[in-house]
């Protein structure tokens, strides 16, 4: 019966090499040792770095030299004061008194939340959306997505150290997948050292041979290694970086107003947090097929599907869970503020 299965998810598991399917426990071909040991999993990685640079060619002419330099070297941009004064203290304010639905996932001794924001919040939320519409936000999030498309943005807070349970995996030092993909983060407050910032290792998001002989490594022991370096987003330890010849990473203890937007097929992880904290930030996410040619041709820049991925995406995993098809981890917990403390059952 095994050996069936395996023969009819063949075709599936093959076509799913020139997407960005990851698993190394979902997928027998991208988890074959045999195969990575000859090269599958880095020419995949190639590929989706020449498809990146050729779409990244396409954007350029939107962003000032200066941060196409900044990102070119780091894999990151950061733009302190990114929005003026006035804007940004009507933005801090509106999120701070506006209540919405929010979802929330628990991860070891931390739990996320977000409030999807959509069109009709967004009607109620006039200086969000002209942060997150904006040409500044969008043509810095787009660029180093490598595509001129939507992003999903989300307000998001992070409730850091809210029991004793164990260590959040994102303090682990990782990248979130094989091929350039996009996380943005703008600070409506400062963050502290020791508070659970944003850490990302400098140059790590370049394909260097050190880099990519680590990947085959990766690869071919990757069914040894733990549950999410097996779906693909592996673990890197300091030893790891110095022989790649990559700096510690940085931590990104920075003032309020500050925007960082980073490449997390680079290494990165949210710092740890000495004490219970709460840190709230409008957080945005790209990911499409890295193998695509062309930079734009986004269904969801439509009209009647801008801005709302995230609730088509938290309906789906809403239905799946209903028909017994796995767990939603963004459990729906209400309508609150983005910073309203999280209840005892989100703790549970």
């Amino acid at each position: 019966m095994a050996t069936a299965l395996r023969w009819l998810l063949a075709p599936v598991w093959a076509a799913q090499i020139f997407t960005g399917a990851k698993s190394f426990c979902d997928n027998r071909i991208l988890g074959d040792p045999k195969l990575n040991e000859r090269g599958l999993h880095v020419w995949r990685i190639r590929l989706a770095n020449k498809m990146a640079d050729m779409r990244r060619a396409k954007l350029a002419e939107r962003l000032d030299p200066a941060d196409r330099d900044e990102f070119a070297r780091n894999g990151f941009i950061l733009k302190k004061n990114f929005l003026p004064d006035d804007q940004f203290h009507a933005l801090v304010a509106e999120i701070a008194n506006t209540e919405a639905p929010v979802r929330e996932m628990k991860q070891g001794d931390a739990i996320t939340r977000r409030i999807a924001l959509d069109p009709e919040i967004l009607k109620r939320m006039p200086a969000t959306e002209k942060t997150v519409n904006g040409e500044a936000f969008q043509n810095l999030v787009r660029y180093v997505a490598t595509y001129d498309a939507e992003p999903i943005v989300y307000i998001q807070t992070v409730f850091a150290q809210v029991d004793k349970s164990a260590v959040d995996p994102q303090t682990s030092v990782h990248a979130d997948t094989f091929h350039p993909t996009m996380k943005a983060w703008l600070f409506l407050h400062d963050v502290e050292e020791d508070l659970g910032p944003f850490v990302y290792v400098p140059g790590s998001h370049r394909p260097t041979k050190r880099r990519l002989a680590w990947e085959r490594r990766m690869s071919v022991r990757a069914s040894k290694l733990d549950r999410l370096s097996q779906r693909g987003s592996f673990r890197v330890s300091a030893k790891d970086l110095k022989a790649m010849h990559l700096p510690p990473p940085q931590k990104f203890a920075v003032p309020a107003n500050t925007l960082v937007v980073a490449d997390t097929s680079g290494f990165h992880a949210r710092g740890a947090s000495l004490r219970p904290s709460t840190r709230v930030e409008i957080w945005a996410y790209a990911r499409r097929n890295p193998y695509l040619p062309f930079a734009g041709l986004d269904p969801w820049s439509l009209k009647p599907l801008k801005n709302r991925q995230a609730p088509i995406f938290w309906a789906a995993l809403d239905r799946l869970e209903k028909f017994g098809l796995g767990k939603s981890p963004w459990r729906a917990r209400g309508t609150m503020t983005a910073a309203t403390p999280p209840s005892a059952a989100a703790k549970s």
